[in-house]
């Protein structure tokens, strides 16, 4: 038979099934298993009927419908800053498409390629937001392979074969760092994340590099999971060590803000006995006494131009990976050069 003369009807009842299910497997809708799908797609073919053979294999029904999946905690990720501005970002871009981003909470890598592999292969996205990459991460070559369209918030060399999109993390920490130094601080920390993150691996060799160039040592460095909880327990470590820091920089605004509470607890004054950094600058910062001091970008552009070259990937246009805008510093009151006389001694 030509395509022509095959019809849904001839076959559902080549491949046993109904005309219905037929009817969903050739406009790439949900409903049917992954096997029952290919046995009629093979069906088809067989008899000379090869469904939307024009239209590329990533024009489904739901071609605006994009994925992030995240490996947090629900309750961590409904108090950190960064998701909650970049999930803005990129709803902003969705919505003026009339699509819709498919969010997911996951506790491992394993769950997260489970879970992309079957909604693409149910036809529920038409590609990827991926985040939180680690060195060797194992997405790449499954999903991948799988002809998935996928961003990565990633540095290059970490986000292979993926295009990537990301921040020179090394550079923002290298100022934080000599900004502090600037003010007089000789003893400075880094109150990190979670250290298989690459963006973590980025940061603490930057951090390392920066403190032995201006002759400050390699800095005690404490990782964390990003959770307030983790970093109020890395600053008391920090500020009851014999040596305590005279500045600390934290890799995000939550556990800024839980190393402001320790320092008050603990009786010092910020920023006279010690200076606070934190990193990504949203609300939270400006909502503290005295406000803190961060390293600033605009993530919700982050996620928004994240969406925007997903979709262009989608369209099948020639898309090159990119740098966003690096974080800039902005001081504000948790900052200053160390006024306490012991502080002084100890650098």
């Amino acid at each position: 038979m030509s395509d022509q003369r095959v019809t849904i009807k001839d076959v559902a009842a080549r491949a046993g099934v109904s005309r219905a299910a037929v009817s969903l497997a050739f406009g790439g809708k949900p409903g049917l298993s992954d096997a029952t799908r290919a046995h009629i797609l093979d069906i088809a073919r067989s008899m000379g009927r090869h469904p939307d053979r024009s239209a590329p294999a990533r024009n489904r029904v739901d071609s605006r419908t994009i994925s992030l999946v995240v490996r947090r905690p629900a309750q961590q990720l409904g108090l950190e800053p960064f998701y909650m501005a970049f999930v803005s970002g990129l709803e902003s871009v969705v919505s003026d498409r009339r699509g819709a981003v498919l969010l997911r909470l996951v506790k491992t890598l394993d769950e997260e390629i489970d879970l992309e592999s079957h909604w693409w292969r149910t036809r529920r996205i038409a590609g990827s937001v991926l985040v939180d990459f680690r060195e060797h991460d194992p997405r790449g070559p499954v999903l991948a392979r799988l002809g998935i369209p996928a961003v990565a918030v990633a540095h290059p060399a970490l986000a292979r074969p993926f295009t990537s999109l990301w921040t020179d993390d090394a550079t923002a920490v290298g100022e934080a760092v000599r900004y502090l130094a600037a003010l007089g601080h000789r003893s400075i920390a880094r109150v990190g994340g979670a250290p298989e993150l690459g963006h973590s691996v980025i940061r603490r060799a930057a951090f390392k590099k920066t403190m032995a160039e201006l002759g400050l040592g390699a800095g005690r460095q404490l990782d964390t999971d990003f959770s307030g909880a983790a970093g109020a327990r890395a600053t008391r470590s920090l500020l009851t060590a014999v040596r305590r820091p005279t500045a600390i920089v934290y890799d995000n605004d939550v556990m800024a803000v839980a190393g402001l509470a320790v320092a008050t607890e603990m009786g010092l004054r910020v920023p006279t006995d010690l200076s606070l950094l934190a990193w990504d600058d949203s609300q939270l910062c400006r909502l503290t006494h005295p406000a803190l001091s961060a390293m600033s970008h605009d993530i919700h552009a982050f996620g928004a131009e994240a969406a925007r070259t997903l979709y262009a990937l989608i369209a099948g246009d020639r898309v090159r990976g990119h740098p966003v805008p690096t974080p800039v510093l902005t001081p504000r009151g948790s900052t200053a050069a160390p006024g306490h006389p012991d502080l002084r001694a100890q650098g």
